[in-house]
């Protein structure tokens, strides 16, 4: 299949809202040709990085918007603009390639149309681009409700929100501590010609110049490393493990937080890792075999605690909730085409309920440490502090920073807020409770 339709179609089904990339784009990946699959790949998170801007700019060069069931021309049309405008292929081929797909889609009417529109578009994309760029909504790339919520919560940083929202993300590694240490892991990479430095915040943290394919690096096989943001790196040493201790991780797919708790404290008693779905458990448990570690994983509602918990007290919880991703659209960015304001309120509600039902199975003592990778505050900090109200036996404890490290993010009026940096760290949120009676 043409990588160019294969994109299309993966895009297709998250335009009409029946997928998200993750879903979509596996099946369309497995119709092209290898050599292709990095073509379609670019293809379809570019256009959906950049997806306001190009209906913006479609919708200026189209004479009426299409039908509901042409979204696969739609989609043919935005994946056209994309390469003219932020690939590097050359214009006739985009353009011709792109056109051809029509006939694949069994809708030759739209030939004529596509090969119209993206001619105009190479004629005259960047000036009718410049001449749309007042509305925030195009110079950012951002749907507007999620770009008016940016402005309105993050006044002086919104715009560098976005712009580290549209660039891609930097490749992050996190060492593992039962094998080498990062200094040790960098004189390794040193050796091997593969530029790299250790990241800010994170002890375990290395940041990678260039992206490389993990398996090519040296003890990846032996479990030497991970590949993991530096801020869901900083759960595991925020959660203050001890040996002895028994570890709960709610919401734990994929993984990478449940591997790294047990990399940085060998002497926990037991880590049990609860998420919703067994086929999110699959790859938790690879994670898990290929370091050589081993957790309870328990596919459960989470809220359910009558289904799963054994009535032991967890002397840590971590609890890394559901949440709308804003913080992580750079990895994600069809999160710009799938999210709506309408989703938030509800997810803040869940937000809520988890905390109440897992705050019981907490000792006296404990920790609950409480995480999104969320930029917005109606799922962070407006959370905790409704939590704090109606929960009296909660205290929330301060973030401090790791080895003379200033503390990661921003002060909130609860928890820390970080937002996501350009070639640094994704958008997180943190807030750390103790339980200091098991009242209310």
């Amino acid at each position: 299949m043409n990588p160019r339709l294969a994109a299309a179609k993966a895009l297709a089904a998250v335009i009409a809202g029946k997928a998200s990339l993750n879903s979509s784009l596996p099946a369309q990946l497995d119709k092209v040709e290898a050599r292709d699959r990095g073509l379609t790949q670019d293809l379809a998170f570019g256009t959906a990085r950049w997806q306001p801007r190009l209906a913006a700019l479609a919708g200026a060069l189209l004479q009426k918007p299409f039908k509901i069931v042409d979204a696969d021309v739609e989609a043919l049309l935005l994946v056209g603009l994309y390469q003219l405008l932020y690939s590097r292929i050359p214009a006739h081929a985009a353009i011709g390639e792109t056109v051809g797909c029509a006939d694949k889609l069994k809708k030759p009417w739209a030939k004529a149309l596509l090969n119209a529109v993206l001619r105009r578009a190479q004629r005259e994309g960047a000036a009718l681009l410049a001449g749309l760029e007042h509305d925030p909504v195009v110079r950012t790339a951002h749907p507007r409700w999620l770009q008016k919520a940016l402005k309105a919560h993050w006044p002086e940083q919104w715009e560098a929100i976005c712009t580290a929202n549209n660039a891609h993300p930097p490749m992050i590694l996190r060492v593992n501590r039962r094998h080498l240490s990062r200094d040790e892991y960098l004189l390794k990479l040193a050796e091997i010609n593969v530029a790299a430095q250790p990241s800010p915040f994170s002890q375990d943290g290395i940041v990678l110049a260039q992206a490389t394919d993990v398996r090519e690096l040296p003890g990846f096989p032996n479990g030497w490393i991970s590949v993991q943001d530096e801020a869901a790196q900083l759960a595991a040493d925020l959660l203050q493990l001890a040996p002895g201790q028994r570890v709960l991780d709610a919401c734990c797919a994929p993984g990478g937080k449940t591997c790294h708790m047990l990399e940085v404290q060998p002497g926990l008693a037991s880590v049990v890792a609860v998420d919703l779905e067994t086929k999110r458990l699959v790859r938790v448990r690879e994670n898990l075999e290929r370091l050589g570690l081993h957790a309870e994983l328990i596919a459960a509602d989470a809220r359910d605690t009558a289904q799963w918990w054994d009535g032991k007290y967890f002397q840590r919880i971590l609890l890394d909730a559901p949440c709308s991703a804003t913080g992580v659209i750079r990895r994600h960015p069809d999160i710009k085409l799938t999210r709506q304001a309408d989703d938030i309120p509800a997810l803040a509600e869940l937000q809520g309920q988890l905390l109440d039902a897992l705050w019981p199975t907490l000792e006296v003592g404990g920790i609950l440490l409480y995480a999104t990778c969320s930029t917005l505050p109606m799922e962070n900090t407006e959370v905790i502090g409704a939590f704090l109200e109606r929960t009296a036996g909660a205290r929330e404890l301060d973030i401090a920073g790791q080895k003379g490290n200033p503390p990661p993010g921003l002060k909130q009026p609860q928890g820390r807020q970080l937002l996501a940096q350009e070639g640094g760290h994704d958008g997180f949120y943190y807030a750390k409770l103790i339980k200091i009676s098991a009242g209310g």
